[in-house]
């Protein structure tokens, strides 16, 4: 036979236990998000081009990074050894994704702009980016990007856009011409009209 005064703290403790299941639960999915950032987004990770923080151009053991176009990569490696002799360093924030990560990112920038026209000024699609293909990176960190105005084309690293600062490619025809004239957004670039 059932008493009430038996089933109540049972109950508590069953309520209890449910609560901290959930609890941790939601953290770990809220900590060990593949996007680095405290966002889940499904299976995407570091084999994706997911960047860990910290990250430079100088890891290896990141795909973002080791998956790189080689020339890209030697470039990046020459100026940020010259900078680091001036005290900044550069920090990846983004390199070579696969394709299923630019397309997330790509509906995302939808989500977050309104329109695909509007997201295609940041985002461009998995057939037509540059970070698909390894031959663009984005460098973090304020003092970086203007250590690369000042000395990128030197090493044959060119900003290619003017509403992103961080965004760099290699040209090297820079290192004698300096680098060509920015185009306002990635919808400007013929490349992306593919």
């Amino acid at each position: 036979m059932w008493r009430p005064r038996v089933l109540g703290p049972i109950l508590v403790i069953l309520i209890l236990v449910i609560a901290v299941v959930a609890a941790v639960l939601d953290h770990r999915g809220a900590t060990s998000s593949p996007m680095g950032r405290g966002e889940h987004h499904g299976a995407l990770g570091e084999a994706d081009g997911v960047v860990p923080d910290g990250a430079t151009v100088f890891d290896d053991s990141v795909p973002a990074v080791a998956h790189l176009d080689p020339p890209l990569l030697k470039a990046l490696r020459r100026a940020a050894t010259a900078a680091g002799d001036d005290g900044v360093r550069f920090s990846v924030n983004s390199g070579w994704r696969s394709p299923a990560y630019q397309n997330e990112l790509l509906r995302k920038a939808i989500s977050q702009y309104g329109s695909e026209d509007e997201a295609a000024r940041w985002v461009a699609t998995a057939e037509t980016s540059p970070h698909v293909s390894g031959d663009a990176v984005d460098i973090g960190r304020s003092a970086a990007t203007a250590w690369l105005v000042k000395h990128g084309a030197g090493y044959g690293l060119c900003q290619i856009y003017e509403n992103e600062p961080w965004h760099y490619e290699l040209r090297p025809e820079a290192t004698d011409r300096g680098c060509p004239p920015r185009y306002a957004d990635p919808t400007q670039d013929p490349r992306t009209q593919q």
